[in-house]
């Protein structure tokens, strides 16, 4: 069976794509409205797609402190400010510029020991270009920051010992740390330490504006999941499992789908402790390539999305790239089967992603269009 996509809109992306990173639709579980996002070397700029009035969307620009190869950024959901995640600082900046607040921590440059003060300090070097890097989130209700970084903080007294910033030799031993920190203002008011050794991460947010996710990427180690809980007084970070990436939330915020580091199944797991409730095994669910010559495996993609609570898109277009076109699939939750694959009325490039509302987004492949889905007529 095929189902048909349905186009709900198209947006051009507001930035060459020679000197900046593919467009990206940001969405809050549980939040109504979505935003374009595209990060070039000299700003962030954020478009409002939830007025259909295209003389009312708001686009907004957003200065970097620094460019786009230096770490992540996030954005929150009211664009009022946008959370530059580099090596030495996640900073909060408004859209005049304008530093709201920052939090300084331990160099991801693995071997640099420096509390650096600002980005100017290793503009230049370029062990610094290779830096590995954290992430950030804002969380659904645009009050919490969630931050994954390299310790120890700035604030931390060891850390401040001499008059040259080097780190303490206690605190030097990749230390890692996530934090909650408040969106006004910066205050960290939780902190966990992630045992990890990480080359980069990913967060996932979720309806309840006091869990999130966080993906940690350990290169050949374990890669874990984390699960953290705020409470207005602590944070805990509970293990979700090793080798593995989050994908998304259900809307309802029960669930979890993820995918092995391997990409060989789709699993779904209970947001409240992580027990796997289904696997979709995609060696044995999806069907060969109809231009593969045989003996190709057929994987999963890192990304999904969820257009209800039993109905998610999942691609397996990185794995389709070596013989043509890839493909979307359609897959019922509930009983964790293939309903059939996406079919579009114009050929589409790379995963689905999810783009809030019972859509996704695909994004072209010379990366200057973004185009939304929903689900149309099965055949």
């Amino acid at each position: 069976m095929t189902i048909a996509a349905r186009l709900v809109t198209t947006v051009p992306a507001p930035l060459d794509p020679a000197s900046a990173a593919a467009p990206q639709v940001l969405h809050w579980p549980g939040r109504a409205g979505r935003l374009l996002v595209q990060r070039g070397d000299r700003e962030v700029v954020t478009v409002d797609l939830g007025t259909s009035d295209p003389s009312r969307t708001s686009v907004i620009r957003f200065p970097a402190p620094w460019p786009r190869r230096f770490g992540t950024v996030a954005v929150s959901p009211d664009q009022e400010h946008v959370v530059f995640a580099g090596p030495h600082a996640v900073r909060s900046v408004d859209a005049g510029g304008a530093t709201r607040w920052e939090v300084r921590h331990g160099c991801w440059d693995g071997s640099c020991p420096l509390l650096h003060r600002s980005f100017a300090e290793y503009a230049d070097d370029e062990d610094h270009f290779h830096a590995d890097s954290g992430s950030a989130m804002v969380n659904a209700d645009g009050t919490l920051v969630w931050i994954h970084v390299r310790g120890p903080l700035a604030g931390d007294t060891d850390a401040n010992d001499g008059a040259d910033d080097h780190v303490a030799e206690d605190d030097a031993d990749d230390q890692e740390l996530w934090l909650v920190v408040n969106a006004a203002d910066g205050e960290v008011m939780g902190r966990v330490e992630t045992t990890t050794v990480a080359s980069g991460s990913e967060h996932t947010p979720h309806p309840d504006p006091t869990q999130m996710g966080l993906s940690i990427a350990e290169g050949e180690e374990d890669s874990p999941v984390l699960w953290g809980h705020w409470n207005g007084r602590h944070l805990t970070a509970e293990p979700f499992g090793i080798e593995r990436i989050l994908l998304g939330a259900s809307p309802s915020g029960r669930s979890l789908l993820t995918v092995p580091v391997g990409q060989w199944s789709l699993t779904l797991q209970q947001a409240q402790d992580g027990a796997v409730l289904r696997k979709l095994d995609a060696q044995s669910a999806l069907p060969p390539h109809p231009d593969s010559t045989g003996g190709d495996r057929v994987y999963w993609d890192y990304e999904a999305a969820f257009l209800a609570e039993d109905t998610v898109v999942a691609g397996s277009s990185e794995s389709d790239a070596r013989n043509g076109a890839g493909r979307h699939w359609l897959v019922d939750l509930s009983s964790m089967t293939l309903t059939g694959e996406v079919s579009y009325p114009f050929p589409v490039s790379g995963p689905a992603r999810s783009a809030g509302c019972g859509t996704w987004y695909t994004v072209s492949k010379d990366q200057t269009t973004v185009h939304i889905w929903q689900l149309g007529e099965a055949h």
